[in-house]
């Protein structure tokens, strides 16, 4: 067996049986050491290695009908020397490699290798003490180094970003912040940490720490609760891309917490209600989360909920929420002023995007900001009268001024209120409802994929009103490309052997005259 370029019988270096569950890199790619030992009939010594990017791998720790070890992904794993490998270095020496060439300008150019600690001398007491953010993401931190040093040599790092290292457990984590007393935000994207026997013996390499950001470190939510007493002043935590499913109420835990991102995870949304435990929490990212519906089943229509007292901006970017009666529950929310829905399916009767922003800010009462646009006074008022005249004629017809119906009520919660505001609306004023068919509205596109033979074309129907810009997020959720590296065209089978660019991502597919039967050509970098 060969691997990585590895050859029989190579002298290979010693080493110690604890370096299974230790972080390793090989060319560009991390992963943890799971197996140390032989594999006949090869001679030497060989690491078993579980890959944090399963397609770096080869096997599932098998070899010739034995297994070695385990992974979580069948072909996640392979057998590498451990001449292949690095294991990083610790703390003190990636500090060192980052920021001494800001030295150079105090030192001369002529000064000779064996000076080097001389340097280092100088830089220590030069600036090192005075480092307030030290950014060593990607450089494979390991460890602390030697006891103590670190408080000496950068006592005052307030910002930390060790995201991407070869970290092994909390426990290595706690070792290097327990000597920064004023650390503030910590960044560990891109880890894999076992997590910690004692919890509560970390808590003071923590004590000051507000932000933490576990962004793909492959972490479910009970792990999460399980490390959270750890962080007893945490104000933003970020866990995008990780494994979270179901969210678990958090008892006791993280009640310090203003900001939660828990975007691009696969949340089972009826335990999204689970985070209303939070009492502080200003800000939540559910977007890309798979998000279709929520409901708040202590209000009545039009009335407050006691979930999320706090939650001020809500992000559900790039969901699957098709029906008003979603953003009627947001309505329920006491303080929402900020609010980003941009890539889902919402769509009004006449088929215009500015409609479905009027709606939205008409039925969301405190709305100050919509997918990053302040919402002024005056857009406010035009919107709020629009909906009154258009939804006039169903008002009068469910009892008018005297008593709507219930089910009026429950399709259009805010619009007493707007009564009230604005005042009825006389029947010369209404608007009438503009014929709308769905299916008149629908195109059935198909996408193909030039460069990417082996592809097989998907065929969809979307609205000749979206925006080239959903279509793209579609097509991410349906490829995982990102949509800023997707280009698109179409050709027609009226215009045979002719291709159009769709050149902006602003402009609907009507715009493009592009017609039901059309093939959209999905390309990208």
């Amino acid at each position: 067996m060969r691997e990585n370029g590895a050859s029989m019988g190579v002298d290979q270096p010693e080493v110690p049986e604890h370096s299974a569950g230790r972080r390793v890199s090989c060319d560009g790619e991390r992963g943890t050491v799971r197996y140390v030992g032989l594999v006949p009939p090869t001679a030497g010594l060989w690491l078993g290695v579980e890959w944090d990017n399963p397609e770096r791998g080869k096997h599932d720790g098998s070899h010739g009908g034995v297994r070695y070890f385990t992974c979580r992904h069948p072909e996640g794993g392979s057998f590498v020397r451990p001449a292949k490998v690095s294991s990083g270095v610790d703390y003190l020496t990636a500090v060192r490699q980052v920021y001494e060439f800001e030295t150079e300008t105090v030192l001369n150019e002529d000064i000779s290798i064996a000076s080097k600690k001389l340097k280092w001398i100088r830089l220590k007491g030069r600036g090192f003490e005075n480092l307030q953010s030290a950014l060593l993401g990607g450089c494979e931190v390991n460890g602390p180094g030697a006891d103590g040093e670190i408080r000496e040599t950068t006592p005052y790092v307030q910002w930390l970003d060790m995201s991407a290292s070869l970290l092994s457990s909390w426990d290595d984590v706690s070792s290097i912040t327990r000597q920064l007393d004023e650390l503030e935000t910590l960044q560990l994207g891109n880890n894999r940490l076992r997590l910690p026997c004692d919890v509560s013996a970390h808590c003071q390499a923590f004590c000051s720490l507000k932000v933490l950001v576990l962004n793909g470190c492959d972490l479910t939510w009970p792990q999460i609760l399980q490390c959270a007493p750890m962080w007893p002043q945490l104000e933003d935590l970020s866990l995008e891309k990780n494994d979270i499913t179901e969210l678990q109420r958090p008892e006791a835990a993280l009640q310090s917490l203003k900001s939660l991102n828990v975007s691009c995870n696969p949340l089972e949304q009826r335990s999204v209600l689970s985070l209303a435990a939070l009492p502080r929490l200003e800000h939540l990212n559910l977007s890309e989360t798979g998000l279709s519906d929520i409901r708040f089943g202590d209000a009545a229509p039009g009335s407050h909920t006691a979930m999320f007292p706090s939650l001020t901006k809500l992000n559900v970017k790039d969901n699957n929420i098709t029906e008003w009666c979603v953003v009627d529950e947001l309505g329920k929310l006491p303080s929402l002023t900020h609010f980003l829905c941009s890539g889902n399916q919402l769509v009004s009767s006449d088929g215009n995007p500015k409609t479905v922003n009027q709606l939205l800010v008409a039925k969301l009462e405190k709305l100050a900001f919509l997918n990053n646009c302040e919402v002024h006074h005056k857009e406010r008022r035009g919107a709020e009268l629009d909906y009154i005249k258009m939804f006039g004629e169903e008002w009068l017809k469910a009892g008018g001024g005297s008593q709507p119906s219930t089910q009026f009520i429950a399709q259009h919660p805010r619009y007493l209120r707007l009564i009230d505001k604005y005042g009825a609306p006389e029947e010369g004023e209404l608007r009438k409802p503009e014929p709308f068919a769905l299916k008149n509205q629908l195109l059935k596109i198909t996408f193909v994929f030039p460069d990417d033979a082996d592809r097989k074309p998907i065929e969809k129907k979307v609205l000749a009103s979206m925006v080239v810009q959903k279509v793209k997020g579609l097509l991410y959720r349906l490829l995982k490309v990102p949509a800023a590296d997707l280009k698109l065209s179409y050709t027609s089978p009226t215009k045979l052997g002719t291709e159009f660019e769709i050149d902006s991502d602003l402009k609907t597919l009507q715009f493009y005259s592009i017609q039901d039967g059309d093939q959209v050509l999905v390309r990208w970098s």
